[in-house]
């Protein structure tokens, strides 16, 4: 994405509660996007579309609340049959919703490792859902907020979930990695970013320290 007006443009920002993906959220709204933003519960996404309109300033009719936990394959399901009924053209998606790995292994109500799930499955399941308002007009673009991490990583083919050798960082850069290297098959204008090492919830993976979510947001505007 580039600094132009994104006056006729609608675009989808998950994990778009906090961190890099509210100031992505607010930056592109800034520039004339209508963005829908997503959060886990509909409270928290409510109350970041409120923030946005309160603290930021930014006018109400560019911000829509959408829900889903990433960790419910059905809410995913709910979400995106919503988004498609109320915005048929859908301009960017921006894959940002992430969670570190927990301490201790993690399976969902889905059967899979959480972090596998949140990270990139809920978000394959999600692109591939909207891929029709993604092409309804050219142009449509995906955008994956992925890790530097994956360089490191490997997909545990015989144990996506991690259950025989759990590691955190290795789960979670296998997660990271699964989300860079989907992008190329999608029928979209696709691309994976590494946002910077930044000061949000996942930085305990990284380091003791980082930039402000606000400098990460602007790689994923650019």
């Amino acid at each position: 994405m580039s600094a132009s007006d994104f006056s006729s443009h609608t675009v989808l920002v998950t994990g778009a509660t906090s961190g890099i993906g509210y100031e992505t959220a607010k930056q592109l709204a800034e520039r004339g996007a209508t963005v829908l933003v997503h959060g886990r519960t509909p409270e928290e996404a409510q109350a970041a579309t409120d923030a946005l309109v309160a603290i930021a300033g930014l006018p109400a009719a560019r911000l829509r609340a959408f829900s889903a936990d990433f960790a419910r394959f059905e809410e995913v399901e709910q979400m995106a049959a919503r988004i498609i009924a109320e915005h048929p053209h859908l301009d960017v998606l921006v894959n940002n919703a992430g969670i570190a790995t927990p301490e201790r292994h993690t399976v969902t109500a889905d059967g899979n490792e959480i972090a596998f799930q949140v990270n990139f499955l809920s978000h394959y399941l999600l692109t591939h859902l909207l891929e029709q308002t993604l092409t309804s007009e050219p142009g449509g673009r995906v955008v994956n907020v992925s890790s530097t991490l994956h360089r490191s990583a490997s997909i545990a083919w015989n144990d996506p979930n991690r259950a025989r050798s759990y590691s955190r960082l290795a789960t979670y850069a296998q997660s990271q990695l699964a989300l860079t290297v989907f992008a190329a098959n999608l029928r979209v204008t696709a691309v994976s970013l590494h946002p910077g090492i930044c000061d949000t919830a996942l930085l305990p993976l990284y380091a003791l320290e980082g930039a402000t979510a606000t400098e990460g947001a602007t790689h994923v505007g650019a």
